[in-house]
């Protein structure tokens, strides 16, 4: 007679159909989910079209030959009519190209920062898992050169140059590095990013008329991303800004998706609670955390280090201090 209270144990005949947690299909949503972020980081850093690059290229450098050939004109035909006019013309003329030459050469600087800070960020993600103490060591000089000179960055640099040489360990060097110079930047991001889009919010909720806050939207968060630029040791020229905006686009599009359902959906969802009180205050609130979402995109290029030691600013956390009081 058997025990009742012995274990039962089935003894299945075929061992090799047993199940295991590798044979396990995928969950359809999350297999979706990832085959789509990766298809859309693919397409976020694709480069563009030689081809048109090489058409706008030429085409530029023809109208500049163009109108170049005209100004001459110009002034040579008015040095045939009257010599004074004629060099009132050429000294205009200098006067013209010697301030395209500085415009061009304040163009070239600002790419040329925005390109260092680049290859900071390339090098300070590549140690960060397995760099030598000799490759942080010289990332940790070049971060202490690219903000030699600055008055917000004395401490930081006095306390990095002071506890460098005690630290030997990688991680813990990239850590010293980040909460020494980094961190005093990283607040003064936050709070720009606060006041852009506590001003959106506003704009959004007080002036009734659609194109006036899409306006107001749009200037405030162009000079959000160029502030957010210089704190972090970048320049801000027509086309550096136009290549950080290409960046900041480019990284929404490849996080928007995982922003939208791990951090923005609860901004959202507050602005249609505060929708149901007034239109125009939900929206605000919506667009106030559209608005910190593109900051935190742009605080996340313009870093010339990845958020390792520090925590990375959630949108939630922004609006909620960004319109504290204000609704």
């Amino acid at each position: 007679m058997s025990d009742a209270r012995a274990p039962i144990v089935i003894d299945l005949e075929d061992k090799e159909s047993r199940a295991t947690p590798a044979d396990v299909v995928p969950v359809p949503d999350l297999q979706e989910r990832a085959l789509a972020m990766d298809h859309v980081s693919a397409l976020a850093s694709r480069k563009g079209m030689p081809l048109l690059g090489w058409f706008l290229g030429a085409l530029g450098a023809l109208v500049g030959f163009m109108v170049s050939v005209a100004l001459w004109d110009f002034a040579a035909d008015l040095l045939a009519r009257n010599i004074w006019l004629g060099r009132l013309a050429l000294g205009l003329l200098a006067i013209t190209l010697g301030a395209l030459v500085l415009m061009a050469g304040r163009e070239l600087a600002s790419l040329s920062r925005l390109r260092r800070i680049d290859g900071l960020r390339a090098r300070a993600e590549t140690l960060h898992p397995d760099g030598t103490l000799a490759e942080v060591q010289a990332l940790s000089r070049d971060l202490a050169a690219l903000y030699k000179g600055r008055a917000d960055q004395r401490w930081g640099l006095a306390e990095l140059a002071e506890r460098q040489g005690e630290v030997l360990d990688a991680d813990a060097l990239l850590v010293l590095n980040e909460t020494a110079l980094l961190v005093p930047l990283d607040k003064q991001a936050s709070a720009a990013v606060e006041t852009a889009a506590r001003s959106v919010a506003t704009a959004t909720a007080i002036v009734p008329l659609a194109l006036v806050d899409v306006a107001v939207a749009l200037t405030a968060n162009l000079r959000m991303i160029g502030q957010i630029a210089r704190i972090y040791g970048g320049r801000s020229g027509t086309l550096g800004s136009w290549r950080l905006i290409r960046g900041v686009a480019a990284h929404l599009v490849a996080t928007g998706a995982v922003a939208v359902g791990d951090d923005l959906i609860g901004s959202i969802a507050g602005g249609g609670v505060v929708s149901k009180i007034s239109r125009r205050f939900g929206e605000g609130m919506i667009n106030g955390a559209l608005t910190a979402r593109v900051g935190i995109a742009a605080m996340e290029v313009c870093r010339p280090m990845p958020f390792v030691a520090a925590a990375k600013p959630k949108v939630s956390g922004v609006v909620s201090r960004a319109l504290k009081g204000l609704f």
